[in-house]
């Protein structure tokens, strides 16, 4: 039989874990976790939450940054919500048990500042915030009885009465869901459906994001009938560490917030000369000047520099940091760190209103998932936990009020025409030619030439995994792969529709930027194609 809950929340970081914990008390919980419920993005989050939490910082400082940074497309209401309830997602962390980061000898957090805030206004614990956070919620979601925890399994797709061709307006009723132990895909029925599975940072080769962030949330909203907004807006963090062995380690801004300068090889400073705000610049301005300084003079990385600092002091302010690289044989307090850009962040997602609700009835979208507004076109530092907690309290506030319907019967998922895959290592070499190709076609600077050969390979690599998805059982690795090509198609449709360059997309053909910002909304059903949008626009 089909299990059925009141709420089913698929994914495991910040947004997910917040709403879980805001209704348990009142609704009966599923919470789907690709791996541990520890293994997310949150958790690899090390600069802090931004918040106005002293007394020379304010609410509208917050917005103001907030909208500079976003460059004209952050939704001004969204952004004023989310401001005004940094103090609140703070204190409640706090009453959770999170130990943030003190001023020496004092009660009062200590704030440390980041690239676009033009105030101390990030707090944090150390340098590995996320971990702190995700460690203590995971645990009162464990002990907490009305919440039952699928580890170790994956979504394949939302179940909607429009699938299953019932005659009312289509509505979410739940999801089937991959158990990774035994193959089994099992019906989950839920009177909620929210999506909280993060970014989409695999469909790059270089990214800040752990293996679990494939996009999956936004490729299920897509194939059910949600509209997607600004997915051109990937951002590429400037500063993860460069070094062979060393696997997506990101070097936080909170580095560059303290002191650190971006150096070529020789010891010259460049940022100055790209930016007035030099290192403190947003990330957009950042990661282009290291990318043309990288391009320009055929470098395989930068510098960051901090050894200018007294050694206690970065031990202290970056212990895992420290740490890290001194594994790798870098010591941060003697030696500059070798940085490139790496994508990090997807602005864009499924669109939503206030209280997380996607075009489906029934079905949320939270965290790095969704398209608030919040962001624009650059998302400002330290901003994204906090988005996460403030929706994912929005959302439970929605989904306490919302009276329960009756659940009609699911169908089970129908294995009789397909049989074991003969040939993976087709998954393993699409995985790759994506990755690379996306890193080189839809970076950090754009084309249209670029634009349309990655629109090309990926119609063709849709096709194969398309067949391959109908023919054989579907595997972590296939339901992924599939997801990944799905989010890299919006990506690029994405960034062929938008005639300029804002924030984080910078196209050589329109490197300027138009007068009104404009949201990027994409709509299932409808056709995107470079030749049938670059007619007018030569």
């Amino acid at each position: 039989m089909p299990q059925a809950f009141d709420v089913l929340i698929i994914g495991s970081g910040l947004a997910g874990l917040t709403l879980a914990l805001q209704i348990a008390d009142q609704k009966k919980v599923c919470l789907v976790s690709k791996r541990q419920i520890n293994d997310s993005a949150s958790s690899w989050a090390q600069g802090g939450i931004a918040a106005v939490l002293n007394s020379d910082d304010s609410i509208e400082s917050h917005i103001q940054d907030t909208l500079i940074a976003g460059a004209g497309l952050c939704d001004a209401e969204v952004t004023r919500m989310v401001a005004e309830h940094g103090r609140e997602a703070i204190e409640w962390l706090i009453a959770q048990g999170v130990g943030f980061t003190k001023e020496a000898g004092h009660d009062s957090l200590h704030l440390t500042r980041e690239g676009g805030h033009s105030h101390r206004r990030v707090a944090h614990v150390a340098d590995a915030t996320g971990q702190a956070v995700q460690k203590t919620l995971s645990q009162h979601i464990r002990e907490h009885a009305n919440i039952t925890i699928m580890e170790n399994h994956i979504a394949v797709d939302l179940i909607t009465s429009a699938k299953l061709k019932m005659p009312d307006t289509n509505h979410c009723l739940g999801a089937y869901v991959l158990d990774n132990d035994t193959g089994k895909v099992q019906t989950i029925a839920a009177q909620q459906t929210v999506l909280a599975t993060g970014g989409a940072g695999k469909v790059y080769l270089y990214t800040t994001n752990p293996d679990v962030s494939t996009g999956d949330g936004i490729a299920m909203a897509w194939r059910a009938g949600c509209r997607v907004a600004n997915m051109e807006f990937v951002q590429f963090h400037p500063t993860c560490l460069y070094h062979p062995y060393a696997k997506s380690f990101l070097i936080s801004e909170v580095v560059r917030g303290e002191g650190g300068l971006l150096k070529l090889p020789d010891g010259t400073r460049f940022m100055p000369e790209h930016d007035p705000r030099a290192e403190l610049a947003p990330r957009d301005v950042v990661a282009r000047a290291i990318d043309f300084e990288m391009k320009k003079r055929g470098l395989d990385c930068v510098y960051l520099d901090i050894t200018h600092k007294p050694a206690d002091f970065i031990k202290e302010h970056f212990p895992n940091i420290y740490a890290r690289c001194l594994e790798l044989g870098i010591d941060i307090t003697k030696q500059p760190i070798p940085v490139v850009p790496a994508a990090h962040y997807c602005c864009g997602g499924v669109m939503t209103d206030m209280q997380g609700r996607t075009d489906i009835p029934n079905l949320y979208a939270i965290g790095e998932t969704a398209c608030t507004g919040l962001h624009g076109a650059n998302r400002l530092a330290s901003n994204s936990l906090l988005e996460c907690l403030v929706f994912g309290r929005a959302a439970a506030q929605d989904i306490l009020q919302s009276p329960p319907e009756p659940l009609p019967v699911l169908p089970h998922w129908d294995e009789s025409r397909v049989t074991d895959a003969d040939e993976e290592v087709l998954i393993t070499h699409t995985w790759n030619e994506l990755r690379r190709f996306m890193w080189n076609y839809v970076g950090i600077v754009r084309t249209n030439k670029r634009l349309s050969r990655a629109l090309h390979r990926i119609h063709m690599l849709r096709d194969e995994v398309h067949e391959f998805y109908c023919n054989f059982r579907v595997s972590n690795d296939l339901i992924e792969l599939r997801n990944l090509l799905q989010v890299a198609e919006l990506i690029v449709n994405s960034a062929i529709e938008r005639h300029e360059s804002r924030g984080l997309h910078y196209s050589k053909d329109y490197p300027d930027m138009l007068p009104d910002a404009i949201p990027t909304v994409l709509e299932p059903g409808q056709s995107y194609s470079l030749l049938d949008n670059q007619h007018g626009h030569n």
